[in-house]
């Protein structure tokens, strides 16, 4: 259930308890991280005892095997050492997998990942082991096979380390790496061994064992660098000793020489004693460390309990003090809740539909003040409230009074442009019927055209008012006529195809609004596309009525930008004076809301935009209702629409075709002056030479023009 249905109490207790359950959160985190620090020390102590111990043994016998398969390696000897080791080795493996299982849920999410990948490795035992006896790998691969699966084993140390106590991590980081040291002697122990037999070393087991000595160097400076005191002491104790003198003195010389030492067995006596002792040193590190993180752990705990413990009573008492208040606050506030919800829902929107209906109404008498009791706060909210409303009324009544007075001026103006408009095409109609000379016609065409531009901003006007232009006819027009008198209306009409179309006709009272309004799709589609393109208009009988289409190949626009003017046509808002950027689509969209029109713009395949207009069954008549249509699939012209077709080839254009005339391809019902008298006096000789004649001069000149344009 959404908050907007419930009580006014529930809310200001919601109110007050997002700040107690703020406060009970915090409360909680704090407590799940302290938790969580004394978790984490004692799953690192868990984890000591089961995967740390058993993991340090299967690292030792994984060395001591790495040694075993050197010399094996080396002298091709399979004796029972080496098949000793191996057992060792298997036996070690299994109690690890056992004790990754009794460690249980100590093995989190993060640490089951490294386990897997040591778990594959540990099988591939099989394999290397094979390799090497049957002689199948290197000296230096098959320990670098071994190589590989103790690093895998180091991988868990890494993530056996992380724990909350900063001091205890970083002390435990620095033993990992004083072992991966120890890794590192031991790795420069397999290559001498191996490499004794036979006297040599290859060059790349040179190079291998110069880089594990610079490695433990590295390992042995960085793990004393981040010990403490008391476990830094023992370890710089040992690297002070004779068997740690000894075999870095030995180490030098083998990195030198490039070849094992020839003292077989003062090597293996030094690095015995040495691993031995770094072993021992390791392990008591560990426990150590392990029974710090125990500490830790137990007094994590206690802090947790007196923390918790007075946590928790300082969340009860806010709650309880914050309900009471709550209480008292919600009582005030329910009855400034029914005024508002009044003066909301009832009051405030009633009064705005009768202003917008143009009723007078007494502002200090309607919007009234609100009365609550309560505190200071609620009393003001409540006079608060009733100043919003005088505000908001008085506000409204002004900005009708504003739009009904820009409409009726609007209105007026338009009226009388129109009048003025409609007397000066007569006047026009009149001067081209007397006319003969072409240059005299084509201007006197040009201003038709201009004039009838004019007529339909004005008109345009007229709908913004809210007012109907007033142009209807009794009888149905076809469309074919209608889209010719609209592309007339539109200044660029050159650049304008009109397909043919499927005979159909518009209703008379629609026939005028659906003209004006496929003009200003057509001008939008001129206007916003590339002045070389053409302007495609087509349209056809459909089920639902009769659909024109408006294509252009300008660049179309977005896919917001559509939706947005969409929105516009099919449900046209109130207009306002401040958005005059989309004008010809208000009067669009309100002409078309008039009729019960739908224009819908989408995007064209061409990359254009397609005007879709879908004129509904209601005001479309059936063919049979129109007048004659020619051979051309297009409705036949009256008489005068004829002499003024002939008379405007008499002023081609400069491309050699037929300039346009203003209205040439109206149906008479379309035309503002009366139509001619049908019976009219038949043209004298005299006349038709002349107009012959005139006929002939005007292509005679279009082809000039044409020729001296060039193709």
């Amino acid at each position: 259930m959404g908050s907007q249905n419930r009580s006014i109490r529930f809310k200001i207790f919601l109110l007050l308890l997002l700040p107690l359950l703020s406060l009970s959160a915090l409360w909680g985190f704090v407590l799940n991280l302290t938790m969580g620090d004394a978790q984490s020390l004692l799953r690192a102590d868990a984890l000591y005892r089961t995967l740390g111990i058993t993991s340090t043994d299967l690292g030792l016998q994984l060395q001591a095997e790495r040694v075993r398969s050197a010399e094996s390696l080396t002298e091709r000897d399979l004796s029972g050492a080496l098949g000793g080791q191996r057992a060792r080795t298997d036996r070690s493996v299994a109690e690890f997998r056992q004790s990754v299982a009794d460690a249980g849920g100590a093995v989190d999410g993060e640490l089951r990942v490294p386990l897997d990948v040591l778990d594959t490795a540990l099988d591939r035992l099989g394999t290397i082991r094979t390799n090497i006896d049957n002689g199948l790998t290197s000296r230096l691969a098959g320990l670098n096979e071994y190589n590989s699966v103790i690093d895998s084993l180091f991988t868990v140390y890494d993530h056996l380390v992380p724990v909350a106590d900063l001091s205890i991590f970083q002390q435990a980081s620095a033993l990992q790496a004083i072992g991966m040291a120890r890794e590192h002697i031991a790795r420069e122990h397999a290559l001498v061994v191996g490499g004794l037999a036979d006297g040599r070393f290859t060059a790349p087991e040179a190079t291998a064992f110069t880089e594990y000595a610079a490695s433990r160097k590295f390992l042995h400076s960085r793990g004393l660098a981040g010990l403490e005191v008391a476990l830094r002491r023992p370890y710089e104790q040992v690297f002070a000793t004779e068997p740690f003198l000894t075999f870095a003195t030995m180490e030098a010389r083998v990195v030198k020489s490039g070849a094992p030492p020839p003292d077989a067995a003062a090597w293996r006596e030094t690095v015995d004693r040495l691993t031995t002792r770094l072993d021992e040193l390791g392990a008591n590190s560990s426990a150590t460390l392990a029974a710090r993180a125990a500490e830790a752990a137990a007094a994590t705990v206690v802090e947790i309990a007196v923390a918790g413990g007075l946590g928790l009573i300082a969340v009860l008492a806010s709650i309880i003090i914050s309900v009471r208040f709550g209480r008292r606050l919600a009582a005030e506030l329910a009855g400034l809740r029914t005024a508002a919800v009044e003066l909301s829902q009832e009051r405030l929107p009633d009064l705005v539909a009768r202003l917008r209906k143009g009723e007078d109404v007494d502002v200090r008498k309607e919007a009234r003040a609100i009365r609550v009791s309560g505190s200071a706060e609620i009393i003001d909210v409540a006079r608060a409230f009733g100043s919003v409303q005088r505000t908001a009324v008085r506000a409204t009544v002004g900005q009708t009074a504003l739009r009904r007075g820009v409409g009726q001026v609007f209105l007026n103006l338009a009226r009388r442009k129109q009048g003025l408009l409609h007397r000066q095409l007569a006047l026009l109609d009149g001067m081209q019927r007397r006319t003969h000379d072409p240059d005299r016609l084509e201007e006197l065409f040009r201003l038709d055209h201009l004039t009838t531009r004019m007529r339909r901003h004005a008109e345009s006007l007229i709908v913004l008012s809210g007012a109907a232009p007033g142009r209807s006819w009794r009888k149905p027009v076809p469309v074919i006529d209608i889209v010719r008198a609209a592309v007339s209306e539109v200044e660029d009409y050159t650049r304008v195809t009109v397909e043919s179309m499927p005979v159909s006709a518009i209703d008379g009272t629609a026939a005028a609004d659906l003209t004006h309004l496929v003009a200003e799709l057509v001008e939008n589609a001129t206007i916003y596309s590339p002045p070389d393109t053409h302007v495609l208009v087509r349209g056809d009988l459909v089920s639902n009525g009769y659909a024109i289409e408006v294509e252009d190949k300008g660049l179309g626009l977005s896919a917001t930008d559509y939706a947005r003017l969409n929105t516009l046509l099919a449900a046209p808002p109130e207009f306002d004076l401040a958005d005059s950027d989309r004008l010809g689509m208000f009067v669009v969209a309100k002409l078309a809301e008039r009729h019960g029109i739908r224009v819908l713009l989408r995007r064209s395949p061409f990359g254009g935009t397609t005007a879709i207009v879908l004129a509904p069954r209601s005001i479309v008549n059936e063919p049979s209702a129109q007048e004659p249509v020619g051979g051309d699939g297009k409705a036949a012209l009256p008489g005068r629409t004829r002499k003024k077709a002939l008379a405007v080839v008499t002023s081609g254009t400069h491309a050699g075709l037929p300039r346009r005339v203003r209205q040439a391809s109206l149906a008479p019902q379309l035309k503002e002056s009366p139509p001619e008298p049908e019976s009219q006096a038949e043209r004298s000789p005299n006349e038709v030479r002349d107009l012959f004649s005139a006929f002939q001069r005007g292509t005679q000149r279009a082809r000039e023009e044409a020729s001296e344009e060039g193709p």
